[in-house]
């Protein structure tokens, strides 16, 4: 294949918790929005393609306030993510308004997807350290379903204004993924992290445990893969949550790893992520910035 590498950019998401659009909000000292950090880091490691994953509703005002920032930059395209778009034979359940989730997201840039790519979230900060090994990784031209991901330390990624939802990965010696599970709720508490199934009982995790914050690097092959699962998953998601299933990524990696039928190696980043879960989050996110900017990691102004 050997095409230039790809970062996909998934912003089509309700952002409910946030109240409002994440993508779109402005956290820098210039307006800037946290998917203008990736796209000026992706710059930095070499991207010079970008997918962006957007709704209808958002798309003219995504690419006023976002696109055209790098559309003389690189390359751009737009892919369309909506509730009905969907394979041939399925359809809506009445009173559904939540998007299909990150799986879902991707299967949505079937036809645009040609090279490896990277994928990641439009409202979470990864920082350059894990952009660069994720793009040197994808340079490097992987080939079949060898896949890669940038991990975290779970007590960089947490939020003191609410819960969060991580994957926790089981990383063997060689520096692999042997196993991943998507923890939905975990909050920092004064015995460190912890977190619960249902409410009620709660149970402790490594402050260092490595997890997913949905940076991930993928051949074309994953397509395919998901392609072939959708079905299973809106089966089980119409008897037992039709309105708010979603198809996660890390539920398909975790899969694939089970059956044998992918790697995935692990690129440990020991930088800060921070996003916003929630409204509270934002004077956090601001000030981190703000702190970034003026040690001289980013500029006073990413665009100028």
């Amino acid at each position: 294949m050997n095409k230039k590498p790809i970062l996909v950019v998934m912003a089509a998401g309700i952002g409910s918790r946030f109240g409002g659009l994440k993508q779109m909000t402005p956290f820098g000292l210039h307006g800037e929005s946290l998917i203008d950090y990736s796209l000026f880091d992706a710059l930095r490691a070499g991207f010079e393609r970008v997918i962006f994953i957007v709704n209808t509703r958002i798309k003219d005002d995504f690419r006023e306030i976002v696109g055209k920032n790098v559309e003389n930059r690189m390359e751009v395209q737009y892919v369309i993510q909506e509730l009905d778009r969907l394979p041939e034979g399925f359809s809506v359940p009445e009173g559904r308004n939540k998007p299909w989730g990150t799986a879902h997201a991707i299967l949505c840039c079937k036809g645009a997807i040609d090279a490896p790519f990277c994928a990641l979230n439009g409202d979470d900060f990864y920082g350059l350290d894990a952009m660069q090994k994720i793009y040197g990784f994808l340079h490097g031209n992987p080939a079949g379903d060898h896949y890669a991901m940038a991990g975290f330390q779970l007590q960089n990624t947490l939020s003191d204004a609410g819960y969060v939802s991580r994957g926790q990965c089981q990383v063997n010696e060689q520096g692999y993924l042997d196993s991943i599970i998507e923890r939905l709720h975990i909050i920092p508490t004064i015995d460190g992290p912890m977190y619960t199934l249902d409410n009620q009982v709660y149970h402790r995790l490594p402050e260092k445990t490595t997890v997913s914050m949905n940076m991930w690097a993928f051949t074309p092959s994953l397509l395919g893969h998901i392609e072939e699962r959708f079905m299973a998953f809106y089966e089980d998601a119409m008897k037992t949550n039709p309105l708010k299933a979603e198809f996660y990524l890390p539920n398909l990696v975790g899969d694939l790893l089970k059956e044998k039928q992918a790697t995935v190696k692990v690129f440990t980043s020991t930088d800060r992520w921070f996003g916003v879960t929630n409204a509270s989050d934002r004077p956090m996110v601001e000030a981190a910035i703000r702190e970034l900017t003026e040690a001289g990691k980013y500029p006073n102004g990413l665009w100028k």
